[in-house]
């Protein structure tokens, strides 16, 4: 027989609520005040929750405590208090449900000490529902209009989260609020951009190179994110669509770049060949060379000697079949590609082709950027006399919104095409032309000096096919058929002693000269 009235006490708040004055200690102080007066034993510490109203269903862990604890001493608590109904629940279906689970099952009295219900008259629900749900009514007033503030501020090109690696969140107060870069860190993020952009590297490989921190989906996020080059994402909010909005933030990334990065991602461009790894300087050949035995490919190692490393050329199958020194294979493949020498006059020539075509292809383009800015100009003068008809009162701010959203978005994507378009008369062509000249007049000196990565991007444009190597001599069954055209005696490319003859184009070999030999074969090569 309960002599004494026993009672759990329950305290909740938000994190927002604890700022503003409504404590847990606050709570219980005044639980306990109250219990106090009116002979209340108190079992147990009191519950306090901490979590937010509308996480009701998932973070209710002291709730959920405190109805074990009466399920397990059932008969023992009479009441549960706490200090108001929104501290119990803002949501109606959850105020029922666990007004049944105590009260109904297990005979344990909830109740709030500001403004009781007597839950053996009549008029429990009506009043449970009208405390509860104005409480909830509250909620969804507020997060209404938290939500047309952030779409508002979205459609201002305004940051309403925290920013993105490389940009840092500033505030003055509450209202007054934006973004910057970060410098430090924005030169990490302009590096991964840029060096996907070349397409010489696989992404994956660049981002443990620059960035291994980074997980591998955070990476791609990032390169994905339309914000590095000056663009807000709006979500789908009422009638207004989905779409992207010119931000008020400075663009860490260009367009341009921006643009690139997207083709290599979707595999729209492909470059020859793609490197998963750092490129080993003395191990370059290792991704085009195949065993003579078996034709699978060389790989390579290092292996520690007299002296120092070594490093060697073996194949991936069986090294019994081929290993081969690094350093006197790499020395034999200049010799091989150093034999080829370019016919002056059709060098000349197709030099100057180039020239025109690309003069014709710049004032074409120009042409083209012309007449999109014309298109540019229409958008704009619609947008113009969107802005007219709002303040002359014709239609709503939501249809300007509307309105002019879709006509910047046109504009963007114009815009886009016209800076590519007029991009090409501030790339340095004629001196591009000049280095890749120089290559073709002087491979055996390029592949002595030039770094691995762009050794191997050469390699991947000369032979399509692998190469086969003895440990001897050279072996491919392709090559770009424009060194038919650019370089002349072709015939160290087939091995041919007769200038005259037609050549072989499915096999190339080519044996190195031996000392005082008047012949030279070479393997097949191109640009």
């Amino acid at each position: 027989m309960i002599t004494m009235m026993n009672v759990l006490l329950y305290c909740r708040v938000s994190t927002d609520e604890q700022a503003e004055g409504c404590s847990l200690d606050f709570q219980e102080r005044y639980l306990k005040a109250y219990c106090s007066n009116h002979g209340y034993n108190v079992l147990e510490k009191a519950y306090r929750e901490d979590y937010s109203a509308k996480h009701y269903d998932l973070r209710r862990p002291e709730m959920k405590k405190m109805y074990q604890y009466c399920k397990k001493n059932k008969g023992k608590v009479n009441k549960i208090l706490f200090l108001r109904w929104d501290r119990y629940a803002r949501n109606v279906e959850f105020a029922f449900t666990y007004k049944r689970k105590f009260y109904d099952e297990l005979g344990v009295e909830i109740n709030a000490i500001e403004s009781p219900i007597d839950f053996k008259g009549t008029e429990w629900s009506m009043l449970l529902s009208m405390y509860c749900g104005a409480a909830h009514t509250e909620d969804e007033k507020i997060s209404k209009r938290t939500k047309d503030g952030i779409h508002e501020n979205l459609m201002k090109g305004k940051c309403t989260n925290h920013a993105p690696r490389g940009y840092k969140n500033r505030r003055r107060d509450k209202h007054d609020c934006w973004v910057e870069i970060d410098e430090p860190k924005a030169a990490r993020i302009r590096t991964l951009f840029y060096e996907v952009a070349k397409g010489v590297e696989v992404p994956t490989a660049i981002k443990r190179k620059y960035y291994p921190e980074l997980s591998d989906s955070s990476f791609f996020d990032m390169l994905r994110n339309r914000f590095y080059v000056g663009d807000i994402h709006v979500p789908a909010y009422g009638n207004d669509p989905e779409q992207y909005v010119k931000g008020l933030h400075q663009p860490l990334i260009d367009r341009h770049t921006f643009d690139l990065v997207q083709d290599i991602i979707d595999g729209k461009k492909k470059e020859t060949p793609k490197m998963g790894k750092s490129v080993t300087p003395e191990l370059y050949l290792r991704k085009f060379l195949v065993c003579p035995v078996c034709g699978s490919k060389l790989t390579g190692s290092r292996s520690k000697g007299n002296g120092g490393y070594y490093y060697y050329y073996h194949c991936s199958n069986d090294h019994k079949h081929a290993n081969y020194r690094a350093d006197e294979a790499n020395k034999g493949f200049v010799q091989y590609v150093s034999k080829l020498r370019p016919n002056g006059a059709v060098l000349a020539l197709y030099n100057e082709i180039l020239q025109d075509i690309r003069g014709e292809r710049v004032r074409d383009n120009y042409r083209q950027a012309d007449n999109l800015q014309k298109d540019v100009d229409v958008l704009n003068t619609r947008i113009a006399s969107v802005n007219d008809k709002y303040f002359d009162g014709e239609i709503s701010s939501a249809e300007k919104t509307k309105q002019i959203s879709r006509y910047e978005a046109e504009v963007a994507k114009i815009q886009r095409r016209i800076d590519t378009l007029r991009l090409s008369a501030d790339l340095k062509v004629k001196e591009k032309l000049n280095y890749s000249i120089n290559i073709i007049e002087n491979l055996g000196g390029f592949f002595s000096k030039a770094k691995p990565e762009v050794k191997i991007k050469l390699l991947g444009s000369i032979f399509p096919e692998k190469i086969e190597y003895d440990g001897k001599k050279y072996r491919t069954k392709n090559y770009n058929k424009m060194l038919d055209v650019i370089f002349q005696e072709t015939k160290y490319l087939e091995g041919r002693k007769k200038k005259g003859s037609l050549p072989k184009l499915r096999e190339t070999s080519a044996q190195y000269p031996e000392p005082g030999s008047n012949r030279h074969s070479l393997a097949a090569t191109g640009v």
